[in-house]
C-alpha cells in the first residue's frame, strides 16, 4: 500500500496527541497519559480557546496555583470563538478546579507562541444549507491549501432531535469507484488525527450558532449525536489517525459520544478491518458492497479486485460478532449467538441503488442470499447525480422499493437511505473540491458566508451573510413552531393523564370502601 503524504504541516494540530507527544519528547518534557487525558478534557470544557489563553484560564481555575504563576501571558489577545459557548454532552465536571495538576513545564510549552502548535489549524471557506435546511455542507480549508468537505445532517421529527456529522479522512481518494465525485480528485493525501476532529469543532461552533439565532432552547441539537466516516476517502487507508479520532470522539472526558454512535465505512479493506475488529470493537463498521457478485463489484469499483466479497463480508460479520460472548466465529455459528450480537450492533452494507445490471431483480436474490443468517443491515443507496464521467441514473422508485422487498424475504433487515443534501452537491457519493469548483460555488450559491465563525471578513458579501441567517432563523423557527405546537398538544395529554391516573385510583377506592361499608350495615340490620 502506497503511504499519501502531505507537507510537513506548520502550525500543528494540538489535537493530534501523537504530533503533541512527539514535540513534548523532544523538549524533555513527561507528561503522563491521565495527564494528557486532563489537557484534552479541559480544552473542551474551555470550549478549545487559543493556547496562551487556555494556560490564563488553567491559572484561574486552579484554587491551588498561585495567580503569579513563574508563566506571566501579559495581556493576551482572545479570539473571538474562545468565548463561544461550545456543545458538550454530558460534561465532565462543572467545577473550577483541575482533577489533576498539569506540569509547569508543560503549561509553560503551550503558553510559548513558538512552540509551533494551536488549537485550530483549519478553517471554513464556506458553507451552504439545504432548501429544506435540514443539512449544512462545509469546506474546510486545511492550513496548506487543500480543502476537503463534512456535512452536517439535522433529524428533526416529533418525538427527538439529533444531528449527524459525516466527516472526510482524506484529501480525494484512491478508490476510484466509478460512480463516486470524490474517487475523480485521485489521492492527494492523509488528514491527521488532529484535522479530522477539528471538523467536529467547526461543526459544533455552528450548531450553537444556529441555536444562538433562533434565541429559543432545545428547538434544534446543540450537539453533535453521530459521526460517520463516510465524507471523502478511504478510512481504512488513513487507518492510524481515523482509530485515534475515533478514540477521541469516544473519550467520556471529551465529546463523549456513544460507542455505537460512530461509524467507519470502508469500501473493503479486509486486513484493516479485521484489525479495527481488535484495536476498536466499539465503533460501527459499514461495507460499501454495490454489487453482490465479484464480477460486477470489480467493475464499478477497481479496488474490488485485491479482496473478496466472501472475505469482506466475512470479516463484516465478524465485527458484529465481535462483542458476543460467543468464543468462535464462522459460518456455522448458530443462530443464537448471531441475534444475541445483533441485539448489541448490526454491521451495514451500502450498496448505491445504479439503473442497470447490480440493480436488478436477480442482483436482490444474490444480495439477501449473500446476506443471509448474518443480521447485517442492509443500506440502499439512491444514485445522487455527480460530475463522473460516466453518465449515471437511478431506478424508480418502485424499483427501489421491490429491490429492498426480495432483499428482505431472505430475513435482512434491509431499508432506502433517504437523501439528504443533494440539491448542494452534499449526498452520498457527491462530495469533490477542486479550485475551479471553489471559485463557482463563492459565486453561484446564494446562502454561503466567506467566514462564518469568525465574520472578519464580510465586505460586500455581508449582505448576503445577513440574508442567509434571516432565511435559515425563519426556516429553523417553522420547524420548531410545529414541532413546540404539537409537543404542547403532547404535553397536555400528559398532564391530563397524570392526573386521571390518580383520580381513577381513588375512585376505585372510595368506591371499594363504600360496597364494603354498604354490605355491613346491611348484615347488622339482617341480625338486629
Amino acid at each position: 500500500m502506497v503511504k499519501h503524504r502531505r507537507d510537513p504541516l506548520s502550525p500543528k494540530p494540538v489535537l493530534d496527541e501523537y504530533l503533541l507527544q512527539e514535540a513534548l519528547n523532544s523538549k524533555g518534557i513527561v507528561l503522563k497519559n491521565l495527564q494528557l487525558d486532563t489537557f484534552y478534557q479541559l480544552l473542551h470544557r474551555q470550549h478549545y480557546p487559543s493556547l496562551p489563553v487556555f494556560v490564563e484560564q488553567y491559572y484561574k481555575n486552579d484554587e491551588n496555583l498561585s495567580t503569579t504563576a513563574t508563566t506571566t501571558l501579559g495581556n493576551t489577545e482572545r479570539d473571538a470563538t474562545s468565548v463561544q459557548n461550545f456543545p458538550q454532552k454530558n460534561p465532565v465536571s462543572k467545577k473550577k478546579k483541575n482533577v489533576r495538576r498539569l506540569p509547569k513545564a508543560f503549561l509553560n510549552f503551550l503558553a510559548d507562541p513558538n512552540n509551533d502548535f494551536v488549537t485550530i489549524t483549519s478553517r471554513v471557506e464556506f458553507k451552504a444549507s439545504s432548501k429544506d435546511s435540514t443539512t449544512t455542507k462545509l469546506a474546510v480549508k486545511l492550513q496548506d491549501g487543500h480543502v476537503v468537505e463534512s456535512v452536517i445532517m439535522r433529524h428533526i421529527n416529533k418525538t427527538a432531535s439529533r444531528t449527524t456529522l459525516c466527516v472526510s479522512s482524506q484529501v480525494g481518494c484512491a478508490m476510484g469507484c466509478t460512480f463516486c465525485a470524490t474517487g475523480t480528485m485521485g489521492i492527494r493525501g492523509n488528514l491527521t488525527s488532529g484535522e479530522i476532529l477539528e471538523q467536529l469543532v467547526h461543526a459544533g461552533h455552528i450548531l450553537v450558532q444556529e441555536a444562538q439565532l433562533l434565541e429559543v432552547e432545545n428547538t434544534v441539537p446543540t450537539f453533535v449525536r453521530n459521526v460517520v466516516f463516510m465524507g471523502m476517502g478511504e478510512p481504512l487507508n488513513n487507518y492510524t489517525n481515523v482509530v485515534k479520532a475515533c478514540r477521541g470522539m469516544i473519550d467520556r472526558r471529551r465529546w463523549n459520544l456513544a460507542h455505537g454512535r460512530v461509524t467507519v465505512s470502508t469500501v473493503g479493506v479486509t486486513p484493516k478491518m479485521r484489525q479495527l475488529t481488535k484495536e476498536l470493537p466499539e465503533v460501527n463498521l459499514a461495507l460499501s458492497l454495490h454489487a453482490p457478485n465479484q464480477s460486477m463489484r470489480e467493475a464499478i469499483v477497481p479496488a474490488g479486485k485485491m479482496y473478496p466479497i466472501t472475505d469482506l463480508i466475512e470479516a463484516l460479520d465478524e465485527h458484529m460478532m465481535a462483542l458476543s460472548k460467543a468464543k468462535h466465529v464462522d459460518a456455522c455459528s448458530n443462530v443464537k449467538d448471531r441475534k444475541s450480537a445483533s441485539k448489541r450492533r448490526r454491521a451495514m452494507v451500502e450498496y448505491v441503488m445504479l439503473a442497470g445490471d447490480t440493480s436488478s431483480f436477480e442482483c436482490a436474490h444474490q444480495l439477501g442470499k449473500l446476506c443471509e443468517n448474518r443480521h447485517l443491515v442492509v443500506n440502499l443507496i439512491p444514485y445522487n447525480q455527480t460530475d463522473v464521467k460516466d453518465k449515471l441514473n437511478c431506478p424508480s422508485q418502485k424499483h427501489l422499493n421491490e429491490f429492498q422487498r426480495i432483499v428482505a424475504s431472505y430475513g435482512v433487515f434491509c431499508s432506502i437511505r433517504r437523501t439528504m443534501g443533494s440539491d448542494i452537491a452534499g449526498a452520498c457519493g457527491q462530495l469533490v473540491v477542486g479550485q475551479k469548483k471553489l471559485q463557482k460555488d463563492n459565486v453561484d450559491i446564494g446562502d454561503i458566508e466567506d467566514n462564518p465563525f469568525y465574520q472578519t471578513n464580510l465586505g460586500k458579501n455581508e449582505g448576503k451573510a445577513n440574508k442567509y441567517d434571516h432565511s435559515l432563523t425563519k426556516r429553523l423557527q417553522a420547524t420548531s413552531e410545529g414541532t413546540r405546537k404539537e409537543d404542547d398538544a403532547a404535553s397536555i395529554d400528559d398532564g391530563l393523564e397524570q392526573w386521571l391516573k390518580p383520580l381513577a385510583f381513588a375512585t376505585a377506592v372510595a368506591t371499594s370502601w363504600f360496597a364494603f361499608s354498604l354490605t355491613i350495615l346491611l348484615t347488622k340490620r339482617k341480625r338486629g
